[in-house]
């Protein structure tokens, strides 16, 4: 076997024997090893150049190292991270987002040690952490996590001219039955066209009540400038909004709403139909234009689909909020598809722990999630272009 003599390691017969003989102590030097070589590799053929490499092909470059701490059967593993200068770059040797992975580990303890676990869950935890986790243990994490990312929650806010609110579901159990919990979820973009995390709340429903309390407490964190909201069309939600934002205009999603115009078809057949139509008027150039063929549909569908046409004529200006608004903007604003994305990494990764033993511990996994998302924004590039008559679009 050819040795590999790198900061004078060798994995030969003698280093095979010397692992034998010393255990985990030798293992742990092993996998800082393997994974700090391994990040190495991912890092060149992301760049497409290796360490001081001359190549026409190459797309940045290094940054130095960032050390990090791994938690592993083996013991802790001291490593040490490849940085790319201003691209975003993150092996996938490791599982990303310690935040997000400790908190995984904390809502799966609670319901180990509140008698709610079963021995999926027991195998699940052990896997996770190496080991069972005590109710100390969960106690001492669950304040360093919460104190951490209850300042995230609540840090002052500013100058958002666009906000997107949505809303998903989680499995809780409270005073002993299984119930839903609503997550209500704020994504803005600020001026400079970033996209930030501006709040996450826990409810018992998507009621008014709810809606108007999470608003108001983004308004009181210092949330202003907003000229327009992007959001499905709840009826809580709607009320909430009207309340505490009543002179801000609202854009009603065109991918919701064309959802919605689909149920009011009268056959299955005409369903395919009647989204066609909702597709011809969302893509007009102005909002003459999509009157204009908002009239034609509802002519056209006024006797073989009379539910459809009146719908159509009370409710299509809802969806057309944004032709006040700057040319360039109007394709990411027309839905709330952004937010829809941010739900669905969401949901990767609670549906590991499924039933949440408590709102507390549904509103930490969710909060730490939405932390690493946050942060990945503000290294990437700008959401929305907000220059003055750049009509440029910017990439995600």
């Amino acid at each position: 076997m050819t040795p590999d003599r790198d900061e004078g390691i060798t994995l030969g017969a003698d280093f095979l024997e010397e692992i034998i003989n010393n255990g985990t102590g030798m293992m742990r030097q092993v996998f800082e090893k393997l994974f700090n070589e391994t990040m190495k590799i991912e890092r060149n053929q992301f760049l497409g150049a290796g360490l001081h490499e001359r190549n026409p092909e190459r797309i940045g470059h290094a940054n130095g190292y960032k050390p990090k701490s791994i938690n592993t059967k083996a013991g802790t593993l001291e490593l040490a991270i490849p940085q790319v200068r201003g691209l975003g770059f993150y092996p996938a040797s490791i599982e990303r987002g310690c935040r997000s992975e400790k908190a995984l580990k904390l809502a799966i303890a609670e319901m180990y040690i509140q008698g709610v676990s079963t021995r999926r869950v027991s195998k699940i935890t052990e896997a996770l952490c190496g080991t069972e986790i005590s109710s100390t243990q969960v106690s001492r994490m669950s304040v360093v996590i919460d104190d951490e990312l209850k300042k995230f929650r609540e840090r002052p806010l500013a100058r958002f001219p666009y906000v997107f609110l949505d809303a998903r579901y989680e499995k809780v159990r409270r005073d002993g039955c299984l119930q839903d919990a609503a997550v209500l979820i704020a994504i803005g973009v600020n001026p400079s066209g970033n996209s930030e995390v501006l709040g996450v709340s826990i409810a018992i429903s998507e009621a008014e009540p709810h809606w108007r309390k999470f608003l108001t407490s983004l308004q009181k964190r210092g949330l202003m400038g907003l000229e327009l909201v992007i959001s499905d069309d709840h009826v809580g939600l709607k009320k909430a909004r009207r309340a505490v934002f009543p002179s801000v205009k609202w854009q009603r999603c065109q991918f919701h709403m064309s959802q919605n115009a689909q149920s009011h078809a009268p056959t299955m057949a005409m369903r395919i139909e009647v989204g066609c139509a909702m597709r011809d008027i969302f893509s007009q150039a102005t909002k003459d234009d999509a009157i204009t063929m908002k009239n034609r549909m509802v002519s056209k569908f006024a006797k073989r689909a009379p539910a459809f046409a009146r719908w159509l004529e009370e409710n299509i200006e809802e969806g057309l909020t944004i032709y006040s608004f700057p040319r360039a903007h109007w394709r990411r604003l027309r839905t709330s598809n952004f937010l829809e994305r941010v739900n669905r990494e969401i949901k990767r990764r609670t549906r590991v722990a499924g039933i949440f033993p408590s709102e507390a511990s549904v509103l930490r996994l969710v909060s730490a999630v939405l932390l690493e998302i946050h942060e990945e924004w503000a290294v990437q590039r700008i959401y929305l272009n907000m220059k003055p008559g750049d009509e440029t679009r910017a990439e995600s």
